[in-house]
Parts: structure tokens; C-alpha cells; sequence
């Protein structure tokens, strides 16, 4: 009799146990905010994620802000801060969020439709354009992205000097647009003879879904197509973006946060698709350490703007 009040009063205790530290964290975390990198125009990153932000809310039980992020750096110094307590990165991002001493770590990955869980830098000219490689334009203007972007710089960077090429003085100029959107609209409307941009595959690329949205037009303002670009250069694969959280959050938050994720394709199936257009498979387990090779990537870059400064 004794041994089985014992055995109820130890159970009812861890019970009490586990439900004060649930609270505990929602009591010292109240509210929480969310960041994403710039890989569209501020209006299509509220649109794409607000619904995802709801579901968040619902899910842990407090209240999760969304920030758009004027550029990559943002998110980088935000969580340094510690008032990003999410971010969502560009590979590169994060390791350069990492190698700058940023206490964070990823948690999922996102996955393509083929279940695979990376992406490719590649380098568009126009299709009536006569550039058929990147030695074709010497001289010419190149759009990239930003200076933290994997695909819209860092990799780009990388594949050029590969070929011998440095862009800072092989171009006449080198444009920073801001945003993946702006790369490809600025090679669109004749600002950028070539523009570094992702893409997955055929059917899903940064272009392909600005052209769903018909957001993409040349200067004139007519229309363009797929048929309207041409790829002349495409880079080794490229390890798919993070969702990083703060490394001192409580244990049973970052918990409850990584199990709100991995669940987020079954329990809002809405939500979810909305944040790739449907062309995402569930997020899925990732550690930080996945990212050491980007790091060596970003470290490389970093090296040859030493060389050339």
C-alpha cells in the first residue's frame, strides 16, 4: 500500500514536474518572433508565411510575430541580438551567422519534391540575348543577389573563380539587387545582362514561380515566359536552407518548436504548401553540423575578396 502511494505521489509530481516547465517557458517567452531572409519582395514573404505564423501561434501556445527582414544580414544580427528567437536562412547565411559567433542551430531542413534536399546557383541571360557563356560577357553588368545569399552570391563567386574569373573586375558592373525577385526582374527589364538566381529543377525555380504569378516582364512591360530565359552556367548541388533557433532557448521549447515544424504538413496542410507553392515535401530533421561544408564555402569567398582587396 505504501510502495503504491509512493509510486502515485513520484508519478504525480513528474506530472507537475513536466507541466510547470511547459509553462515555465511560455511564462518567460510570451511572445516569440519568426524571421525570413528576403528571397521575395516584402509583401509576398507576409503573404507566404503569415498563415504559417498563425499556425505557429496555435501550435505553441504563445504568440509568434512575424519580421520581414530588409536583407540576409538582418536575420544574422536579429538572432545575435537575441531578438529573433527563428530564423529561417540561406545556407550561406547561416554559417556566416555561425562563423560570426551567433549562438544558433538548425533544426529542419526543407525538401524538395523529389525528396531531395538541395538546390543548384545558376546564371540566366535573356533568351534573344547572344551570350551562350559567362566568357561572352566580359564587360557586361551581372545582377546578384546579396552578399549573404548562397545561390545569388556566395556560390556564384565560388564557380567563377573556378574559371578564372574575378567578377569585380571581369564586369563592368556588379549589382546587388536585394532579392532573388529583383535578380530576375532586373535581367528582365535590360538593368543586369546576367543574373545568378536558384533553381531546384525545370519546373521549380525562383523564376518559375514569379512566372506563375505573372510578376515577370521586360521593360515594355510585356509578359515573358520560361522560353524567355536561358541558363548558361549552373553550379555543384547546394545543401537546402535552415530553420535555425537560438542555442540558449529552454530545451522543451526548442522541443515543442522543432515538433511544431515537423508536424505543420499534417496538422495545416494550407499553411505549409503555401510557403513553397506546393512543391515541398515536410521539413525534416537537421543538425548545425550539416552546414560545415558551407561554411568552408563562405570562408573561401571571404578569402579571395582579401586577394582582390
Amino acid at each position: 500500500m505504501i510502495n503504491r502511494r509512493l509510486i502515485l505521489a513520484g508519478l504525480a509530481a513528474l506530472s507537475f514536474a513536466s507541466s510547470a516547465s511547459a509553462e515555465d517557458w511560455r511564462t518567460k517567452y510570451p511572445e516569440i518572433t519568426f524571421a525570413a531572409i528576403p528571397a521575395e519582395n516584402g509583401s509576398g514573404v507576409v503573404e507566404r508565411y503569415t498563415p504559417f505564423v498563425n499556425y505557429l501561434s496555435k501550435e505553441l501556445g504563445v504568440k509568434v510575430t512575424l519580421r520581414v527582414a530588409n536583407d540576409y544580414a538582418a536575420v544574422i544580427e536579429g538572432q545575435r541580438a537575441g531578438n529573433i528567437h527563428i530564423g529561417y536562412y540561406g545556407p550561406a547565411s547561416f554559417a556566416r551567422a555561425r562563423v560570426t559567433g551567433v549562438k544558433t542551430d538548425a533544426f529542419v531542413i526543407d525538401v524538395n519534391s523529389d525528396g531531395s534536399k538541395g538546390y543548384y546557383s545558376v546564371f540566366y541571360v535573356l533568351a534573344k540575348s547572344p551570350y551562350q557563356k559567362l566568357e561572352d560577357l566580359k564587360g557586361k553588368n551581372l545582377g546578384l543577389v546579396d552578399p549573404n545569399s548562397t545561390s545569388g552570391n556566395n556560390m556564384p563567386r565560388f564557380k567563377m573563380s573556378q574559371m578564372g574569373i574575378d567578377p569585380d573586375t571581369y564586369f563592368s558592373q556588379v549589382i546587388f539587387t536585394g532579392s532573388h525577385e529583383n535578380a530576375v526582374l532586373a535581367l528582365a527589364q535590360g538593368t543586369v545582362d546576367v543574373a545568378a538566381n536558384w533553381w531546384n529543377n525545370g519546373d521549380d525555380s525562383n523564376l518559375t514561380r514569379m512566372l506563375t504569378k505573372n510578376m515577370v516582364k521586360s521593360a515594355d512591360g510585356t509578359p515573358l515566359k520560361k522560353e524567355d530565359f536561358r541558363i548558361i552556367g549552373k553550379s555543384d548541388m547546394i545543401i537546402n536552407s535552415p530553420y535555425a533557433y537560438l542555442s540558449d532557448l529552454p530545451t522543451d521549447m526548442k522541443a515543442a518548436i522543432k515538433q511544431a515544424f515537423l508536424d505543420a504538413a499534417k496538422k495545416d496542410p494550407e499553411a505549409f504548401a503555401k510557403l513553397s507553392d506546393g512543391k515541398n515535401k515536410p521539413w525534416e530533421s537537421i543538425s548545425t553540423e550539416d552546414y560545415n561544408k558551407t561554411v568552408e564555402l563562405i570562408k573561401f569567398v571571404d578569402s579571395l575578396r582579401k586577394k582582390g582587396s
